[in-house]
């Protein structure tokens, strides 16, 4: 099993030029699951990323960590990076990824750990003993019940509950158990707990906030009746005044410090990554169809103003909240996407991502050859997180190319499979996905998406769409634009993918023989 490390933290910056509203941005990206530290510098455009590379480190048993202090430096370069002035800048948003966390003592501001990531695996064996629990087949049963008479979505939702080591759950729970002086600090109303989110707002604001989309995705957060999971809170014991008071996604979140850019700038937007990245892909209307492949993949659906619930292991989530709006999502993940290309990379398969694309279009298939891409188990509609990773049917004849597109494939058919649950599970009608994230790059991968789904695949310009998406609701909320419309304009599309129908046809024997392989690599560990 291989574990990375993750932690994520996007700033966009909207800019006053001379005195006028101007649609530039000056955004940042940390992504330190790859070593990758990304500025989107104000040209006026959406395409000029400046990129640096930091260094990677690796912890042992599966334990993902990151210091808050190098998130907290990485702000200080934002202006520098972007040649910007301070008064260049009229407001501040901020996208974080989900479900990392840390807690610090809510006297003092010091932390009692550094962030836990949504890929660390410390808490994996509560995982196991908590989802096979007669407290938890109690709940699923109860809930089914419930469901049987009132038909509630919420209760249909329960039914089918299973905890994941990607929830904040029990890596929280594991956390009060083992970290020392936070459990009794916990229980004395000392310590508090947020997302990388909270912790930035916290230090630059001294507020204890989260917004509604990063709530939604920590699995403590009710979607259904918008507020802390109660029942959940109890269940696992977590001192209720540890969590923060979630709001709406754009408004005043208050003002960045002056020591620390210059000047004191309004915070206007904060935002889980992967609900920016559909705001910015401009998904705005039910059934919009977003997919992000970054460091994992991430399938998401507007659902309106209704949230979903899932028989199969969707996730309903919260896209955001804007006063008397709540937009829903409905999310399908498979945790390792551009993860498996580095390690191809580390172990000498490639030597660059870029060179994978032309790799897997050298040879005519994978010489039947198939992987299966469970370096952190197979979620939705699988739901197998003992399940393990390897090739299947490697022969002599089998190339590094064969390899190589085999792999590419599979992250592929593990989307065609979220796809398929999306189709079987919602009403909508999907004519196309917009997809974004550094993976979505990669040209064989997406003409292989549009052939599967025999859906047009559109390519944005920029991939960062994260970024995007938080610099333009922080924009609305500040006044730069007046309307959703306006953003639509702004979308600029690089390449559109067009499904090829005999290649589906190729393709259906292939995927059933994937699915095959599969079933010898479920339940492993």
């Amino acid at each position: 099993m291989v574990c990375t490390k993750a932690v994520r933290t996007r700033c966009a910056v909207n800019l006053r030029s001379h005195g006028t509203w101007d649609e530039k941005f000056c955004s940042r990206t940390e992504d330190l699951a790859s070593g990758i530290d990304r500025c989107l510098e104000p040209n006026g455009k959406f395409d000029n990323v400046k990129i640096r590379r930091g260094a990677r480190r690796w912890d042992d048993n599966c334990s993902m960590s990151h210091h808050r202090q190098e998130c907290e430096n990485h702000w200080c370069c934002i202006g520098k990076d972007a040649n910007l002035e301070a008064n260049q800048i009229t407001c501040i948003g901020i996208s974080t990824q989900r479900g990392s966390f840390t807690t610090w003592n809510r006297e003092t501001g010091k932390h009692y750990h550094n962030f836990i990531t949504w890929k660390d695996l410390r808490a994996d064996q509560m995982v196991k003993d908590w989802n096979s629990s007669l407290t938890m087949k109690g709940l699923r049963s109860g809930a089914h019940f419930l469901y049987m008479i009132s038909g509630s979505k919420r209760f249909l939702a329960g039914s089918v509950l299973k905890l994941m080591n990607t929830q904040t759950t029990l890596r929280l729970t594991w956390a009060l158990h083992n970290v020392p002086g936070l459990k009794e600090a916990a229980m004395g109303g000392k310590a508090v707990f947020g997302g990388v989110d909270c912790w930035l707002l916290y230090k630059f604001t001294g507020k204890h906030i989260t917004d509604a989309s990063s709530a939604s995705a920590t699995g403590l957060f009710d979607p259904f009746t918008m507020q802390w999971a109660g029942w959940a809170i109890k269940m696992f014991k977590l001192p209720r005044h540890m969590f923060p008071e979630v709001v709406d996604t754009a408004g005043n979140f208050g003002n960045v410090p002056k020591n620390l850019f210059g000047a004191e700038i309004p915070i206007r937007c904060s935002m889980a990554d992967q609900a920016a990245s559909l705001f910015g892909s401009t998904s705005f209307q039910p059934g919009d169809l977003k997919i992000t492949l970054g460091t994992g993949t991430f399938v998401n659906v507007n659902t309106g103003t209704n949230p979903h619930a899932s028989l199969t292991g969707l996730y309903p989530l919260v896209g955001w909240r804007l006063g008397a709006e709540t937009i829903y999502v409905v999310e399908g993940a498979s945790n390792d996407t551009g993860s498996l290309i580095e390690w191809a990379k580390s172990i000498g398969i490639i030597n660059e991502p870029e060179e994978t694309s032309d790799l897997a279009k050298s040879v005519k298939d994978s010489d039947g050859v198939y992987f299966i891409p469970a370096f952190s188990g197979l979620q939705a509609p699988i739901n197998d997180h003992t399940a393990a990773a390897g090739f299947l049917a490697v022969k002599p004849t089998s190339s590094k190319a064969h390899l190589v597109r085999s792999i590419l494939e599979s992250i592929v058919f593990r989307i065609l499979l979220i796809y398929e649950s999306l189709q079987q599970e919602t009403e909508f009608t999907y004519h196309r996905i917009r997809v974004d994230g550094g993976v979505s790059k990669n040209d064989f991968m997406m003409q292989l998406l549009a052939d599967v789904t025999g859906l047009q695949v559109e390519r944005a310009i920029s991939s960062e769409m994260s970024i995007l998406g938080v610099a333009f609701l922080a924009g609305l909320s500040f006044g730069v634009w007046n309307s959703r419309e306006e953003l639509l304009q702004l979308r600029e599309v690089e390449k559109v993918f067009s499904p090829k129908r005999e290649r589906q046809q190729d393709y259906q024997a292939i995927v059933e023989l994937w699915q095959k392989a599969v079933e010898r690599f479920k339940d492993w560990y």
